[in-house]
């Protein structure tokens, strides 16, 4: 398998080995993990500007600014 990505992790594409599979699978397959590990990606990030927002919360930074620096 070979995944193809941005060098900030967004996953471009994916080539299975077709052994692995049906050969009128194999596209819908890659996207498919390609989707889903995207989804991950933006969740986990999501996930954590939540949690560095409230971490945050109660300290007087400057509007705009963004940790960690």
């Amino acid at each position: 398998m070979k995944i193809r990505a941005t060098a900030k992790g967004t996953i471009l594409g994916i080539d299975i080995d077709e052994s692995l599979l049906q050969p009128s699978e194999k596209a819908m397959v890659e996207d498919l993990v390609a989707a889903a590990i995207n989804d991950a990606r933006a969740k986990a990030d999501q996930a954590a500007n939540s949690e560095m927002q409230k971490v945050t919360s109660g300290l007087p930074l400057p509007p705009g600014m963004k940790m960690p620096f």
